[in-house]
């Protein structure tokens, strides 16, 4: 007789509010995830996203912490041009040549209509402007009539905008042709002060990836293939997601005087002699919100680290009998009242909708930490809490009190625990290899994670073949080991 299961005897697959789950199709789950979370969508212009409120509340979040954090190195907020000037790309060749392929450009000026009726184009303009891919060169133009003296310096700038590069394969959030993002522009005297600020934003990076988006990263330098062009060096924090795969979620450049001397900033130093300025840039972008997804989502949707989080905590109050009603909607108010007192973000669903559809609604949008209060809570003083990272075995009951008494530990208890996972899951993918055959193996069994390997392999023609076939590439060299290791992986 067989052993083979029937159909009835199969156990029945958990039921998820996300499909396909991530082992099943995970670029097609990040998709649905964005979806049921309701944070963007794609917009009617080819290749750009419409980032819905909920994850523009994301956004806003990391423009308050971050920008906190940057302005605290002592840099100062401006704004530059959206357009810039083909001609003073021109004057960067090694740069243009890095964005050349993705520039939008602009060539006209004035609408008019056609012989069909239809608006067109009318007024060519003098000289055309590419939409900014990144302002280096648009500061440096601006900054060299700022910068005069080395009592001028340093002066360091920060700019929160948009930038286009024309992108060929979109993917909300992680690839779209227009992107928010902060630039910062830092201009010093000296080599050694530009790459103490490159390290220096590097870290502020860090600690706000880990310690406000819980996510573990790797810092290290990029290779000199992999370098912004026109650096001297660049630096990042590679993570991994869940799929093994890394995202830079964000670079510090150290630029030396490449753009100074493209642009001409000069200064006069202590020795009364002309210098050229040393530069720096470092961003982050909105890339950062597809990281935070595919770090520490789960197949039933977003998992929200508290600290970035829109919402801390969502009241659902769960109406049984309708006499009850009012009772149950003045204890969610009080308990509301007296979370926000205490600096908690605070969501209370009273929608006509079902509380099944209020909790599904709290948990697809990863809201981390949900109450809900019935009859006996409100009668007993007392509110049921359930945390978004553990689920349902984290279900508990208890006072009031308690419940604000203990909020900033438990949300800050999520936090670490989320980061905790994210560092494991990381440290648990890396493997060190030494045996080309090995690493050939490893991609091409389609291992997750990445692989840590001798620097010098990297130029091997074994490597580079690996490079090629299976869509490689060196994500940095660790600090921790000084150059003499690079990890290399798969990547968005």
């Amino acid at each position: 007789m067989s052993s083979t299961p029937t159909a009835a005897q199969k156990p029945a697959k958990e039921k998820t509010a996300i499909t396909p789950t991530r082992a099943e199709n995970f670029p097609e789950w990040y998709q649905e995830v964005i979806k049921a979370a309701d944070l963007a969508e794609n917009s009617l212009v080819r290749g750009c996203m419409v980032v819905k409120p909920y994850g523009y509340a994301i956004w806003e979040n990391v423009q308050q912490i971050l920008g906190q954090a940057i302005k605290d190195t002592g840099v100062q907020n401006a704004y530059f041009p959206l357009l810039i000037p083909v001609s003073l790309m021109s004057k960067e060749a090694e740069h243009i040549d890095g964005f050349a392929k993705e520039c939008a450009v602009v060539t006209h000026h004035r609408l008019e209509k056609g012989p069909d009726g239809k608006l067109i184009p009318a007024s060519p303009l003098t000289e055309p402007y590419i939409i900014r891919p990144t302002s280096e060169t648009i500061i440096g133009e601006t900054i060299k009539n700022w910068v005069q003296s080395y009592r001028d310096l340093p002066l360091k700038l920060n700019q929160w905008c948009s930038v286009m590069r024309w992108e060929m394969r979109p993917r909300i959030f992680l690839r779209t042709s227009e992107f928010l993002w902060q630039e910062g522009h830092d201009c010093f005297a000296t080599a050694e002060e530009a790459r103490e600020d490159a390290a220096r934003m590097l870290e502020v990076y860090a600690t706000f990836l880990e310690d406000t988006l819980a996510i573990h990263v790797v810092r290290g330098e990029k290779t000199a293939d992999e370098r912004f062009p026109g650096a001297v060096n660049t630096l990042t924090c590679e993570a991994m997601m869940q799929d093994g795969k890394a995202i830079q979620s964000c670079t510090s450049h150290d630029l030396g005087q490449t753009f100074s001397k493209g642009a001409d900033i000069q200064f006069q130093g202590i020795d009364g002699q002309q210098h050229h300025a040393y530069t720096t840039s470092w961003g982050l972008s909105s890339r950062t919100i597809g990281g935070l997804i595919m770090a520490h989502g789960d197949d039933d949707g977003l998992v929200m680290p508290p600290r970035i989080a829109p919402y801390h905590v969502t009241i659902i109050p769960v109406f049984k009998d309708e006499a009850a009603t009012a009772k149950i909607k003045s204890c969610c108010e009080k308990l509301a009242y007296q979370l926000k007192a205490k600096g908690i973000r605070v969501h209370t669903d009273l929608s006509d909708d079902r509380a099944s559809n209020k909790m599904w609604s709290a948990i697809k949008k990863g809201i981390p930490l949900r109450i809900e209060i019935g009859a006996n809570e409100a009668d007993s003083g007392q509110a049921t809490t359930t945390r978004r990272d553990l689920g349902r075995a984290s279900k508990v009951t208890v006072s009031t009190d308690d419940l604000l008494n203990t909020i900033q530990a438990t949300l800050d208890d999520i936090h670490d625990h989320m980061l905790q996972c994210s560092r494991d899951f990381t440290n648990a993918h890396i493997f060190e290899m030494s045996d080309v055959k090995k690493i050939r193996e490893f991609f091409e069994q389609d291992q997750l994670g990445f692989v840590l390997m001798d620097s010098k392999l990297l130029e091997t023609p074994e490597i580079n073949a690996i490079r090629k076939d299976f869509a490689v590439t060196p994500r940095c060299m660790p600090f921790e080991y000084k150059g003499a290791k690079v990890l290399i992986g798969k990547s968005y």
